[in-house]
């Protein structure tokens, strides 16, 4: 592939900077890839797992002739980093970020910009339970949700060379303005981490007074809290840069909660049992471990033989019509008898497809 930049500068080599990195280098999409990090260390890690070429901790210096600088540090210092490098960007330099809030940052960064130089606001929803450089993947963005945030400065060529270099990563590109982006994010991603703090915190409370009540805690409680264990630092810095959305989906959250606690006070059997059918309706149409927020989820739910080699059949079957599979989960396996697969595709076409190709072959399947 023919590289889409000359030089690329990535501030802050962790898990996101780190896997852009991989992948630019490995696919070849930018000449030279150079990493800035304060940690000489982590630089020279970097450079051994082949997320960057070269290392700097000068992020002025190595921002300098870069035609593209990524900033994929904390969104609290993202500002301060845009401050600091702003006079040594060159024109025709494109600068962006991958923050999970962007409102304020957009806003900023547009203002700093240099003439000549453009921002972009963008988001990959992609990430690991493996902090740092040591868990970056070339490929973790494949198959991702990348959500860049143009605005009326972002239109046209730059906008254009953005979404190139994320297609050439291997995400899928949704475009959303800055203020409905921090919104979503805020409903369904910062609000389910505050609820699950609220949840620890709140039987933590509770252990006060019944010592070793955590020791009883279920698979429930354990799946529910547990992204309740991500960075504080990150944390503290989101609420602070999105206070605006998140006040108001905390404050929506709060009547929905308070409505529930009146049908509870009230013993409204009739309201409590709408109430949760609503919620498992709604759940039920929401993609199953598909990464970010696809627009759509096109599924069949196949049932198979328990055998080796079934996975491959399937897949092989699909392959030869071109029909390309998002992500496959294993429902439910009986052994020796066999089980159910679900298999997301990438459009309503193929999901009719797939259903012909397997009814042809006696496979049992179903949309979903």
């Amino acid at each position: 592939m023919e590289p889409l930049f000359q030089k690329v500068t990535i501030i802050g080599v962790g898990l996101i900077g780190g896997s852009m990195g991989m992948a630019l280098c490995s696919r070849g999409l930018a000449e030279k890839v150079v990493g800035v990090d304060i940690d000489p260390a982590n630089l020279k890690l970097a450079v051994e797992l082949e997320a960057i070429h070269e290392g700097s901790t000068d992020p002025c210096r190595a921002s300098a002739d870069a035609d593209l600088v990524v900033i994929a540090i904390p969104v609290g210092l993202t500002i301060e980093m845009i401050i600091r490098i702003a006079p040594f960007i060159r024109a025709g330099c494109i600068v962006t970020d991958v923050g999970s809030t962007k409102s304020a940052i957009v806003e900023e960064a547009e203002k700093l910009m240099p003439p000549g130089a453009v921002f972009v606001g963008g988001h990959p929803m992609a990430g690991s339970e493996i902090a740092g450089v040591r868990g970056a993947d070339r490929y973790l963005f494949e198959n991702a949700v990348y959500l860049l945030t143009p605005t009326k400065k972002t239109e046209g060529t730059t906008l254009f060379r953005i979404e190139e270099l994320v297609d050439a990563l291997g995400a899928r590109v949704i475009k959303i303005p800055p203020g409905e982006h921090d919104l979503m994010v805020a409903a369904v991603s910062h609000l389910p981490h505050l609820i699950a703090t609220a949840l620890v915190n709140t039987a933590g409370e509770l252990e006060k007074d019944h010592r070793g009540m955590l020791m009883l805690a279920a698979g429930g409680f354990r799946d529910t809290t547990r992204i309740a264990s991500g960075q504080p630092l990150m944390w503290k810095d989101v609420c602070l840069t999105n206070q605006k959305s998140i006040l108001e989906v905390l404050d929506r959250f709060s009547s929905v909660l308070s409505r529930t606690r009146q049908m509870i006070q009230a013993c409204d059997s009739k309201g409590l049992e709408e109430d949760f059918t609503r919620a498992r309706q709604l759940r039920s149409r929401m993609p199953s471990k598909v990464k970010g927020y696809l627009p759509a989820a096109h599924e069949i739910i196949v049932t198979v033989p328990d055998k080796p080699g079934v996975i491959a059949f399937l897949a092989g079957l699909l392959g030869e019509r071109g029909i390309n599979i998002n992500d496959i989960e294993i429902m439910r396996v009986r052994e020796g008898e066999g089980g159910t697969i679900r298999l997301a595709l990438g459009s309503e076409q193929d999901q009719d497809e797939a259903v012909e190709v397997f009814k042809k072959q006696g496979i049992n399947v179903k949309k979903r």
